[in-house]
């Protein structure tokens, strides 16, 4: 796996993936802080006018929906909690309409559950998704489905929603807003000589025993600093850098790229080559795709493999299920995830790109993505 490049500038980010939690989009009133948002749209409007792309995960839609059905702030109940998820999505929606709007960014939302995160087809239509959503420049606004996932309400947070999201999209920051500047050595209201960490280049047992006191507490909500760097973990894994900063500052991005006070964790290898490295060495694979000359000799260049140089189809597969392909001599020269259920791949072998539409009835592109194909090791050397 190739070593990233180490993350110094917010800036050179194509995408980058913040997440918001209840304590800043929420007033102590109980409604959406429309100040605060009107000021963070402007700060994510002046990210993408320089070409960047910004996936937004954000909390608040228990505490807003818990306002409208008068549930006041004594403990909820789990139905109670559904409940104010399903009264809350909606006003969550709008005030993140009504902050984006002035500036001619329309917002969608896009609500995910754990399987959505780690069941493979539906990873695939949740990226697909999210990602026809920034090509259009829409802004994903993500939030956890609590409504329906009582599991998720249990023990999910949206620090580690938001860093399955940024392995989700590929990005290459993480921006976790918190109500502190960062990961401290020790609890600072204690001790005095406690210090910020600014960077951390690999997430120990010591820095992750930092966690405790009040950077456990960090946070509004379900989630602390603990949950924050469980979620760097995933994102580190998935090649991307996590920062975490105040977010009640104004133009909190702004902010971080000016040196302001926050604290960086490294990514463990560059997105693609982690995603890559998922493919080739984390998922059995469920069936094997036999190809032509020239298709082997496009796939080792890093094409896309398309169903005109498959020769054969073998095995029981779903979309997005991974595969072997392999030449006409039966030596693997990749892994990829397949994008046709195993009975419409045997339909469609050998059809040029314009036929799969009528013999199908849809299509969904190639047989297997460049983006989701990783070369065996003499591939790569070929």
């Amino acid at each position: 796996m190739s070593e990233p490049t180490p993350f110094n500038d917010l800036k050179t980010a194509k995408r980058i993936v913040v997440k918001v939690g209840s304590a800043l989009l929420v007033g102590p009133d109980g409604a959406a802080h429309g100040v605060w948002l009107a000021d963070f749209a402007a700060d994510v409007a002046r990210v993408r006018a320089r070409g960047q792309q910004v996936v937004i995960v954000s909390s608040g839609a228990v505490a807003l929906g818990r306002r409208r059905l008068g549930l006041g702030k004594r403990a909820l109940t789990l139905p109670e909690k559904q409940a104010s998820a399903a009264a809350g999505q909606s006003a969550l929606m709008r005030a993140w309409e009504e902050a984006l709007e002035p500036h001619g960014i329309a917002c969608a939302q896009v609500l995910l559950t754990r399987d959505d995160t780690e069941v493979r087809r539906r990873w695939l239509n949740a990226r697909a998704t999210v990602e026809t959503l920034l090509g259009l420049g829409v802004i994903p606004v993500v939030n956890e489905n609590d409504t329906v996932v009582t599991e998720e309400i249990r023990v999910g947070d949206n620090d580690r929603l938001s860093a399955r999201v940024a392995q989700l999209v590929g990005a290459e920051a993480l921006v976790l807003l918190s109500d502190v500047e960062g990961l401290y050595t020790a609890d600072p209201r204690r001790d005095p000589a406690a210090t910020l960490v600014a960077r951390v280049a690999r997430l120990t047992p010591e820095i992750e025993a930092m966690a405790g006191g009040a950077n456990a507490a960090a946070g509004m909500g379900t989630g602390g600093m603990a949950t924050k760097l469980e979620a760097a973990r995933i994102a580190s894994h998935a090649g991307c850098a996590t920062i975490i900063t105040l977010g009640a500052r104004p133009g909190p991005l702004a902010a971080v790229e000016a040196g302001a006070a926050a604290t960086v964790i490294e990514p463990g290898a560059t997105p693609s080559a982690a995603y890559k490295a998922w493919i080739a060495g984390s998922l059995a694979p469920a069936g094997f795709l036999t190809v032509d000359a020239g298709a082997a000799a496009a796939v080792r260049r890093g094409n896309s493999l398309l169903a005109a140089g498959v020769t054969a189809v073998d095995g029981r597969f779903d979309k997005g299920d991974a595969v072997v392909i392999r030449d006409e001599a039966g030596l693997e020269i990749a892994r990829g995830l397949i994008r046709y259920v195993a009975e419409h791949a045997r339909q469609i072998c050998g059809l040029k790109s314009g036929a799969i539409e009528p013999a199908l009835g849809y299509t969904s592109g190639p047989m297997v993505h460049a983006d989701d194909l990783a070369l065996a090791a003499h591939a790569e050397s070929a």
